[in-house]
């Protein structure tokens, strides 16, 4: 009697880290949001590259994380849910531009959610609608979207920090991690800092 061979639950699919976005890939999903008129996406978009947050703090935010008396903050500090730690981020000019948009279309105030669901505005967009949201955004520029996820979000401007400044140390900070080490896996660093060292040696 024949038994149906056993199928690997990875089989044929890409496991591991999902990748960061390049800075090319960053720039042409934000001109087909922006061609788009997608004022929610591209808010959405550049916070969550800004903040480096996680999929289930960035769409937990309320708008008085972000604002105050109208103004979009240049920087702010939320409770990460994971670790229950503080993590400041930065907001830069065109992620504030896009929430300033965002916030008078849709007439948010300091206690709504800064990304409500539509089906409840009482509530925020949950974690699967985001991961749809990012398949979405990864979809207009043709990646292949089995390579980039949520997490690609949190990675991508960590990920150009440290190819700038090699300080493993400001990007520890800025993720909120608690050990050097978790952030060197998190990046990868030493497989990539080991093969660039490769590269330059011709023999």
């Amino acid at each position: 009697m024949q038994t149906e061979a056993h199928v690997p639950w990875n089989k044929d699919k890409l496991i591991g880290q999902k990748l960061p976005l390049k800075l090319e890939q960053i720039w042409a999903i934000r001109i087909h949001l922006e061609m788009l008129k997608k004022i929610r996406d591209l808010a959405m978009f550049n916070l969550a590259i800004d903040s480096k947050l996680r999929g289930c703090d960035l769409v937990s935010l309320r708008v008085k994380d972000v604002a105050r008396n109208g103004e979009i903050l240049e920087r702010t500090q939320v409770i990460q849910r994971k670790t229950h730690n503080p993590v400041t981020f930065e907001i830069c000019k065109k992620s504030r531009e896009a929430l300033e948009t965002w916030l008078k279309q849709k007439q948010l105030v300091a206690p709504d959610f800064l990304f409500p669901s539509p089906r409840s505005p009482q509530d925020h967009i949950s974690t699967r609608q985001y991961a749809r949201i990012v398949k979405r955004w990864i979809g207009y520029i043709n990646l292949d979207q089995c390579s980039y996820a949520t997490h690609s979000m949190r990675r991508t401007k960590a990920t150009l920090i440290y190819k700038q400044t090699k300080n493993l140390r400001a990007v520890q900070i800025l993720l909120g991690h608690t050990s050097m080490a978790s952030t060197v896996r998190y990046l990868g660093v030493e497989v990539d800092d080991a093969l660039e060292i490769a590269e330059r040696i011709e023999i």
